[in-house]
């Protein structure tokens, strides 16, 4: 009895151990909490680099076109990662977010212009109109769900971009729009010579943005916006008005892209009417949908591959390589947008989850690839 016994408990203990996989190691782990922070690192010195990166960008990396390339990308992403907190988070599909851009964007430098205030006092009045834009706008649109939403907050989105076009009093600029005044702006933000200083603050509203979305999201009413979207009806039976939530996220959401538009208003130094289009808003909807919506990555990579591949793919259709080609391939290849709805697409297919996604799919395909060897 007791050699059989002995004999049987190791062969116990051995078969979960087999079965088990091999974990990683702990350095592994490590790296995996750690890499944000170095990224963020290798961002904040990157002004300050002249590595070549041929095909990704025209110049060294600390040259101010490709700075500011890099700036426009860190800000799309984040806005994108705003965006989604009514997308990914809430399921609120909203056509009019680019009116709160756009209000950041105007509203700074209407003050400027019109009132004589310097910048900071003008991004904070700014910033306070995008909010309350945001407040009032939100509590109207949400009062309707599903495509009723969509449709008001599209409507609310129109009504702005005739309003900056039709240029009322002559303060939007119309079509045109208008300059930022450079002598109400810091001189450390002015010249091609500052380049860098712009760059670093698009990055730190990049920060800004991940770190308000993160606790947002993982607070007590980050969760109450979880079940929102998972069950509505069910967040009411518990005694909690989903509509009082649904209009915090708006107005974060809200918020968030005014402080953007006003950084996009600096590194552009003007306020033009395409940032007031619900095109700009598609724009946004293909970034969260492309990197991932619902996650907390997937929005900021969209935005970034979806903002370098506009710029590049515009010079790439301009370009004599594309111009020597047959009308029947050079006509839609010099079409910028055709090439980016062509990218879009197969990606969708490719990876129906986002570009975040990526890493779970290929971790599948290396475990079933292994689970199929060890059963031949």
């Amino acid at each position: 009895m007791s050699t059989t016994t002995s004999t049987a408990e190791p062969t116990r203990q051995e078969a979960p151990d087999q079965a088990r996989p091999p974990s990683s190691p702990g350095w592994l782990r490590r790296a995996g909490h750690w890499w944000p922070g170095v990224l963020l690192l290798v961002l904040f010195i990157a002004p300050y680099s002249a590595l070549q990166v041929p095909g990704l960008f025209d110049g060294p990396v600390g040259s101010p076109g490709t700075l500011q390339l890099l700036a426009l990308c860190l800000v799309f992403g984040a806005l994108a990662t705003g965006y989604d907190l009514l997308v990914g988070r809430l399921g609120l599909l909203s056509f009019g977010h680019a009116l709160y851009f756009a209000a950041g964007t105007y509203a700074t430098n209407t003050i400027m212009l019109e009132a004589g205030l310097p910048f900071v006092a003008s991004a904070l009045l700014g910033l306070l109109v995008g909010a309350v834009l945001a407040a009032l706008l939100g509590s109207v649109s949400l009062r309707v769900t599903g495509i009723g939403f969509s449709m008001v907050t599209l409507a609310f989105a129109q009504a702005g971009s005739i309003l900056v076009q039709r240029d009322p009093g002559g303060i939007t600029g119309g079509e045109e729009g208008r300059a930022a005044p450079a002598q109400q702006l810091p001189a450390s933000l002015v010249g091609i010579q500052h380049t860098a200083n712009l760059y670093w603050i698009a990055l730190a509203y990049l920060v800004v943005t991940l770190v308000a979305v993160h606790w947002a999201v993982r607070s007590p009413t980050g969760r109450v916006w979880e079940g929102i979207k998972e069950n509505e009806r069910r967040v009411e039976v518990l005694g909690l008005r989903p509509y009082g939530f649904k209009l915090l996220a708006f107005v974060l959401a809200g918020t968030l892209a005014a402080l953007g538009g006003i950084v996009y208003l600096l590194l552009t130094g003007g306020a033009t009417p395409q940032t007031t289009t619900s095109d700009f808003t598609l724009s946004l909807l293909v970034m969260v949908v492309l990197g991932g919506s619902g996650s907390r990555w997937g929005p900021l990579i969209g935005g970034v591959l979806y903002t370098w591949a506009d710029h590049r793919l515009g010079d790439l259709a301009g370009s004599g390589t594309v111009a020597g080609l047959p009308a029947v391939l050079r006509v839609p290849l010099s079409q910028p947008l055709f090439l980016l709805g062509t990218i879009f697409v197969v990606m969708v297919y490719v990876l129906p989850g986002g570009v975040v996604r990526l890493p779970g799919r290929l971790r599948e395909a290396r475990t079933s690839k292994r689970s199929l060897g060890q059963a031949g």
